[in-house]
């Protein structure tokens, strides 16, 4: 590489929860710059989960944290060409890009979902990761089967 990697900025914690994935989630979430409009969907879901979720064990950030645990992939495939063919080549993800790929799913099926408001959606989606099912957890159930499908062409990684 010719130029210096460049540095990692430092995510401030969120007023609310006091924690950095919370803020990482939000800047993934905001258009066109209006972070506040972001903070109020994010906090309006929470609040939708927690109502929704009382049988439900934990805070309403708990069960987001499990429910974005939920629809973490831990293997993505990759295209490689290899003498003209090409191969999708089964990787892990470094830890970093898994959280990244998991915000982004969640956000991306909410915005698909049927519903009134972005909150009432990405509530929804949430508890539909938290119990293991909706847009975003198969999303990575079929990138999982992808990667399974491909296993012979692991050995072609480097």
């Amino acid at each position: 590489m010719r130029k210096a990697k460049p540095k990692k900025r430092i995510l401030l914690p969120d007023p609310k929860f006091n924690d950095p994935l919370v803020t990482r989630f939000i800047n993934n979430m905001m258009l066109n710059g209006k972070k506040s409009v972001a903070y109020r969907i994010f906090y309006d879901a929470l609040d939708i989960v927690e109502q929704k979720g009382k049988n439900l064990e934990g805070s309403a950030l708990d069960i987001w944290k499990k429910a974005l645990e939920n629809i973490t992939p831990q293997v993505e495939v990759k295209s490689r060409r290899v003498g003209g063919a090409t191969f999708q080549v089964p990787t892990e993800i470094r830890p970093d890009r898994k959280v990244s790929i998991s915000m982004k799913n969640l956000i991306l099926f909410a915005g698909k979902r049927g519903g009134q408001s972005m909150s009432d959606k990405l509530a929804a989606e949430i508890l539909a990761a938290y119990n293991e099912e909706g847009g975003a957890f198969k999303k990575k159930e079929d990138t999982h089967r992808m990667a399974e499908a491909n296993k012979a062409f692991a050995h072609f990684r480097f």
